[in-house]
């Protein structure tokens, strides 16, 4: 029997129940897949994130309850937070490798996190028409990034309205769907629909905000934007596009510490 740490902190907001929550276990050496997928299927949250040692720096690997996913922003900072925190690592600044994105980094200024991640490339599409109908409503334009689809729609109003058909958004393929749409009191709004992964709809998708950042960046003709994720947990966020990295600032806060045993 193994006992590990697992830490369960909700991202992207100051107050526990915001946000979205991820796990977080930091180890010696990996574990096997399947053991991080079952630990991943057992906590049956968006994301648990699994991180090792190397050096200064770390490794870094997340699981939904399905599958294990290339990169991770609100499990990435529920990382960070607890490397911090609980394992008060001695600079601001930490690195981590991941597989299949490369090195990423979070700086931490007082009580906000900001993940350095390379940006996403859009190329506008043609509209599925399984996503049409999957939301009822067609956007005024569609994009497809390396692994999601962008829907735009004219309001915030339209985007809290959506009720979508998970059943369909998950045959359209890929990650998963962002819808967004100018915000009110803030630059822009999105929600994530991600059944393809396990997760209907995740509350607080930083990786999202790689795509999301270049598209109304280029849109709104600025490079520092404020953001909100409209799920019912809500969660808020700060993107800066720095050229080909996009800088995403948030909190976190520990909802859980605990053991689990294996």
């Amino acid at each position: 029997m193994t006992k590990l740490k697992l830490y369960q902190i909700d991202a992207f907001t100051d107050k526990v129940f915001g946000g979205n929550p991820a796990a977080v276990c930091v180890l010696d050496e990996w574990l096997s897949d399947d053991t991080m997928q079952n630990i991943g299927a057992e906590n049956n949250l968006a994301e648990t994130a699994f991180v090792v040692p190397r050096g200064d720096a770390y490794e870094i690997r997340w699981f939904t309850p399905t599958v294990e996913v290339d990169l991770c922003g609100h499990a990435t900072l529920a990382a960070a937070y607890v490397l911090f925190r609980y394992y008060n690592y001695p600079t601001d600044k930490i690195v981590l490798h991941s597989r299949n994105s490369g090195q990423l980094a979070v700086t931490k200024q007082g009580e906000e996190l900001t993940l350095d991640f390379p940006v996403d490339t859009l190329s506008e599409i043609e509209t599925p028409r399984v996503l049409i109908e999957a939301l009822d409503k067609a956007p005024v334009a569609a994009y497809k990034g390396k692994t999601d689809f962008l829907l735009l729609f004219p309001s915030q109003q339209d985007i809290e309205a959506l009720d979508p058909d998970f059943r369909l958004v998950e045959s359209a393929g890929g990650r998963g769907v962002i819808v967004t749409a100018p915000g009110d009191g803030v630059d822009f709004v999105s929600r994530f629909f991600c059944p393809q992964v396990g997760i209907n709809e995740d509350p607080v998708t930083g990786s999202a905000h790689t795509t999301l950042t270049p598209y109304w960046s280029s849109q709104l003709g600025k490079t520092i934007l404020t953001a909100k994720q409209l799920s019912k947990r809500q969660g808020n966020l700060t993107c800066q596009l720095a050229g080909e990295r996009v800088k995403i600032t948030g909190k976190a806060v520990t909802y859980l510490t605990g053991e689990i045993e294996i």
